[in-house]
């Protein structure tokens, strides 16, 4: 239970979910965590956001393995305080190896029912957040003498999603920056990967209620979303084993590669 022992991750959308899974996963093979998370809602997704009770909980977690952590609560659509964040959490656990770009949101709306509004939000969160936090983070990780980046993408970076045009954008996006930042930051011992989950069994993928009546009036899109193996919704556990692999020095010789860990979603 130690193959991240000593190392120090930091991740974002940490309070719940995805975030949650990943640093409990982490903290128990050894890993101190940073998480950060708004700790609010977003405005216009259909699901509750976070809540700095959530991130207590993370913490309480983390904790109860033996290992530290710093909750710190932040936006990543607010690169100065990701760069805060990142600061804090390096001069309380000494040093950071480990980034999981994992905050993000998702709504479902047919195209011409997308806003500007949702548009833009989406964009903000899911690929400008992605890239203010490597670039909060990528120069600890050099310090520190390299280390791992993961960029949570999607099937839906692989694969387009019907009534999720934004999001589908978004996450194609964080797909190429994995990509362009494991190349630039090769020399400097950081290896860059995406991530990319199928349907996970969270807050955000059960609160959409508007994704039964779409899919009833257009059946032959539904297809998009079922998965190859058997199998429903995936719990987040089952990313936080990819993230582990990745996190740790079993993946020395893995960088610019899109893992994949969805039931086989994005082949259908």
């Amino acid at each position: 239970m130690n193959r991240v022992q000593g190392k120090v991750a930091y991740i974002t959308g940490a309070a719940r979910g995805q975030g949650r899974a990943h640093a409990v996963a982490l903290a128990s093979e050894g890993a101190d965590i940073v998480a950060v998370d708004v700790c609010a809602p977003i405005g216009f997704t259909s699901y509750p956001g976070s809540s700095l009770s959530d991130l207590d909980e993370t913490a309480r977690l983390v904790e109860a393995l033996g290992r530290r952590v710093v909750a710190i609560e932040a936006d990543v659509r607010d690169r100065a305080a990701l760069e805060a964040a990142a600061v804090r959490g390096v001069d309380q656990l000494g040093r950071l190896d480990v980034v999981v770009a994992n905050a993000g949101i998702g709504s479902i709306h047919r195209w011409d029912k997308v806003t500007s509004e949702i548009w833009q939000n989406t964009i903000d969160v899911n690929l400008t957040g992605v890239w203010n936090t490597v670039m909060a983070t990528a120069q600890h990780v050099i310090d520190a003498g390299g280390g791992s980046i993961i960029l949570v993408s999607s099937a839906g970076g692989l694969k387009a999603m019907p009534f999720m045009i934004p999001y589908t954008a978004s996450k194609f996006a964080v797909t190429g920056l994995a990509k362009a930042f494991a190349k630039e930051l090769a020399d400097d011992g950081v290896r860059v990967n995406s991530l990319h989950p199928g349907g996970i069994d969270t807050v955000m993928a059960g609160g959409e209620s508007d994704a039964d009546e779409l899919f009833a009036a257009h059946p032959r899109l539904a297809g998009s979303f079922v998965n190859v193996l058997p199998v429903g919704l995936l719990p987040p556990e089952a990313v936080s084993h990819a993230v582990v692999y990745l996190a740790s020095d079993e993946s020395k010789y893995v960088t610019a590669s899109a893992m994949v860990v969805d039931a086989g979603t994005s082949m259908m």
